[in-house]
């Protein structure tokens, strides 16, 4: 359930979403009315039950989402709309972004965009004096933190010289500074609002808000609506499916140097330069602050195009950051300790980036790494995703003679996995093999691996389809027969063999997982008279109604065109 931002693209250069800031808050003495601005991605139930609750002589409604255009909020900027009361509706699942469950729907909004447009300030008329701010969506103002502070953070305060109790104090105080909740942030991006409304976790559906909105109404005083202040009566309402809410951040908040810090990533009122002069600053921190800045730092450094670094005042930022050896020493010492690969990845790949590590050296770097997982037989699924992923573009293949294993190490699917990762025959040829393994731990791996390099040879993919076809552990034979459903076998050899297996299947799960196969392949061009009696005669009974041997059946028995 889930829309495809096609508009976004156009986003940046427009002032459009001016809007999702609060600036300070001021009354507009010309205005009679209080105008109820709305952002409608998705339901429009809640905000149709304002309009029709709140008198027309007190309230003017102003739809900000024009259909079809994407520089809708760019456009009531320009109008000189100013607004109240704002309510934004659309799902909000991961906390990126407000979105439509609607395939066709084109309108969203992005966190990343709000927060751009109330750092920078832009169009601050259309949000300048906001008094309550509505957000129908999930975990809009869910308190749990998206960052922790790790083990890494407090031996990096240790080795800088703070005691084991300070770094345990400092550490909690990072975490807290820098958790970014949606609370957090939607505090952020409302500075000055006197009341956000919110969900801390799941949201009810539009009419179902719609319908609650309305006993409010009944029942409640409607001159508190748009007075700035929480409504005891509305919260309690909402209470059973965890509404509540929040202030926006003052001048005089404990969190507003956070959000200073955050906006100088995107503000757009700095130049490129200036911000790579903050990111210098930034890395002249304690390493424990630098680590909990390291998602920023990522996102802005890989916004930078080569036009932008190669304009003389950027690129003399970049070599002012190369030069500083200081902060190169600790940043690598603090990367070298972190508990995750994947943040040591990411260090490594910032480094590189700020000519910290040379090609070579980043190269080097990732491999000891690996090299270190290996010998502390700590590879998993998650490890052997990474090691793929790092070697996408096949650069780390020239580095594999760098890692050496014992015999016994190398035959562990799971080291065999990383070393396929990184280009070895023999590791391949190792991983195949666990795919017809009993072992539902060695066919997790091989799932892992072949979603990166996938069975493209004809006799791999026979081999491991015979293989499968001889095993004898159930659950172990679905798992392996749906990895290799996602490949999308062709091969008509391959396509027999399983077809044969389907008769002597001793689980319903293993002749739906067959199905799944023939129905991604080119079932048109086998024996289909054959092939629909076997299924007929031979499939198991279905515990759950129809299914995927059902589907596969309709299409054998449909008229062919042509």
């Amino acid at each position: 359930m889930r829309s495809v931002p096609t508009a976004l693209t156009t986003f940046p250069k427009l002032l459009l979403l001016a809007a999702l800031l609060a600036g300070t808050w001021t009354h507009d003495a010309r205005a009679d009315k209080k105008t109820v601005c709305s952002i409608t991605v998705n339901s429009p139930d809640e905000s149709e039950m304002f309009q029709r609750s709140l008198p027309r002589d007190e309230f003017e409604f102003v739809e900000l989402v024009e259909r079809g255009r994407p520089d809708w909020l760019e456009s009531a900027c320009r109008k000189g709309v100013r607004c109240d009361m704002l309510i934004i509706s659309g799902h909000f699942d991961d906390g990126t972004q407000f979105y439509s469950d609607r395939l066709d729907a084109r309108e969203f909004l992005p966190v990343d965009e709000m927060e751009r447009i109330s750092c920078s300030d832009s169009c601050p008329g259309l949000f300048s004096q906001l008094k309550e701010v509505y957000l129908f969506g999930c975990n809009t103002l869910n308190a749990e933190a998206l960052r922790s502070a790790s083990g890494e953070i407090a031996r990096s305060l240790i080795r800088s010289g703070h005691s084991q109790a300070d770094a345990d104090r400092l550490s909690r105080l990072l975490a807290e500074r820098h958790g970014d909740s949606n609370l957090d942030r939607m505090r952020q991006i409302f500075k000055d609002v006197p009341v956000i409304y919110g969900f801390s976790g799941k949201a009810p559906l539009g009419p179902t808000a719609a319908s609650v909105l309305e006993r409010y109404f009944q029942s409640g005083p409607k001159e508190e609506t748009g007075s700035g202040r929480a409504s005891r009566k509305l919260l309690s309402l909402f209470a059973p499916v965890s509404m509540t809410s929040t202030a926006g951040l003052t001048d005089s908040d404990p969190k507003a140097s956070y959000r200073q810090d955050v906006c100088r990533f995107s503000d757009d009122r700095l130049s490129p330069a200036q911000k790579l002069h903050f990111v210098h600053e930034v890395l002249g921190r304690e390493m424990a602050e630098v680590r909990m800045f390291l998602d920023l730092l990522a996102k802005y450094t890989g916004s930078l195009t080569v036009p932008d670094r190669i304009t003389p005042a950027v690129s003399q930022e970049l070599g002012e950051i190369a030069r500083d050896q200081d902060a190169r020493g600790r940043f690598l010492a603090f990367a070298h300790d972190a508990d995750e690969p994947a943040v040591r990845v990411r260090m490594l790949d910032l480094a590189r980036f700020l000519n910290w590590l040379s090609p070579a050296q980043h190269r080097a770097e990732v491999m000891s790494m690996i090299s270190e997982q290996l010998a502390g037989d700590s590879v998993g699924v998650t490890e052997v995703d990474l090691a793929c992923a790092l070697n996408k573009e096949r650069e780390l293949g020239q580095e594999l003679d760098r890692l050496q294993l014992s015999p016994t190490q190398a035959a562990k699917v799971t080291h065999a996995a990383i070393l396929a990762c990184l280009g070895s025959v023999d590791g391949r040829a190792r991983v195949l093999r666990a795919l017809t393994s009993p072992r539902i731990e060695d066919i997790a791996i091989a799932e892992v691996y072949l979603q990166h390099r996938p069975i493209t040879d004809v006799q791999e993919l026979r081999t491991v389809a015979t293989g499968i076809a001889h095993m004898s552990n159930s659950e172990a034979q679905v798992r392996a027969l749906d990895t290799l459903a996602r490949g999308q076998v062709s091969d008509r050899q391959s396509l027999e063999e399983l077809t044969r297996l389907f008769p002597l299947a001793k689980s319903v799960n293993v002749q739906r997982s067959i199905a799944g196969i023939l129905v991604r392949s080119d079932y048109a061009a086998m024996a289909k008279p054959g092939l629909v009696r076997a299924l007929r005669q031979h499939r198991l009974k279905s515990p759950d109604g129809e299914d995927m041997i059902d589907i596969l059946l309709r299409r054998l028995e449909a008229p062919q065109s042509g």
